[in-house]
């Protein structure tokens, strides 16, 4: 799996006065690296501020090299908050049983991934025997564990006999490139990030289209670590919550974590990714 680099070495703080009180606590926050590190920045830094305000605490952005990094500082309490997916939040769970998900948007009740491919040829996953395929990392539930779940129950096809290569680009953008450039027959990726480089005009619909949808999974949530002070704990929860689409500064948030509102999520909601996950062969 490719590496990308770091934007920043350092995290961010973020504070709306010009002089800050020192806060007794800081929130440390990060995110699985599912997009380019710039863009997951951009994307955190209003939701950021919006923290600071509503806790009355520090906010920091830690960025991580891979998705394990984020699984393991979160589970030895060296992240507050992290933004998972399914996958990371199973692994996270097993390690730490009382991490605990706090909210998800409305659309991770009901996710799903989207094969792409360049080549006019390939109108089904039939059409790809012997081809080369892309998934996103390989701790990724929409890039690639759910879809190869699927691939597997219902067409029988186990990736790395039914393509001729298999390799992991390590995000879903990265995903979207190789495929534009040739560098993959086909990928997959999820819908949410398909959605917005299409909307932003940074995929050439003319040349690389979906041909296929998985069946819908919960994925992505906000879970804490498991030994935070519950009323600290209520007060995150309640943040997101409280996000509303009518207030403008409010939407500004939601627009830029593709979410129309935040709802509140449970461990039992990943029981179906875990199971995924070992009939894949991925956990012990």
């Amino acid at each position: 799996m490719l590496k990308r680099p770091l934007a920043l070495a350092a995290g961010l703080v973020f504070s709306c006065c010009a002089v800050l009180t020192q806060a007794a606590e800081t929130l440390r926050v990060s995110a699985i690296p599912d997009e380019a590190p710039t863009e997951l920045l951009r994307k955190f830094k209003p939701l950021g501020q919006y923290l600071h305000k509503q806790l009355d605490m520090e906010v920091k952005f830690v960025p991580v090299s891979d998705y394990p990094a984020v699984v393991e500082a979160l589970a030895s309490d060296k992240l507050d908050l992290a933004w998972l997916g399914g996958f990371t939040f199973v692994q996270v769970h097993l390690k730490d049983p009382s991490a605990t998900p706090l909210v998800q948007r409305e659309q991770d009740a009901k996710f799903t991934s989207k094969f792409i491919t360049a080549d006019p040829n390939v109108k089904s996953l039939a059409d790809l025997k012997g081809k080369t395929f892309a998934f996103g990392s390989v701790s990724s539930t929409s890039g690639s564990l759910m879809p190869r779940y699927f691939m597997l129950k219902n067409d029988n096809i186990k990736p790395e006999t039914y393509f001729s290569r298999v390799a992991y680009s390590g995000a879903h953008d990265a995903t979207v490139a190789w495929v534009q450039a040739g560098k993959a027959d086909a990928g997959v990726l999820n819908a949410s990030v398909w959605q917005k480089l299409v909307d932003a005009g940074k995929v050439d619909t003319d040349k690389v289209k979906v041909f296929a949808t998985t069946p819908t999974y919960y994925d992505y949530n906000w879970t804490v670590r498991g030994n935070m002070d519950a009323g600290l704990k209520a007060k995150i929860k309640q943040a997101f919550l409280d996000l509303d689409p009518a207030n403008p500064e409010h939407k500004a948030i939601l627009d830029l974590q593709a979410a129309s509102r935040f709802i509140e999520t449970s461990p039992d909601n990943y029981k179906g990714t875990e199971e995924a996950a070992r009939e894949a062969g991925l956990l012990k």
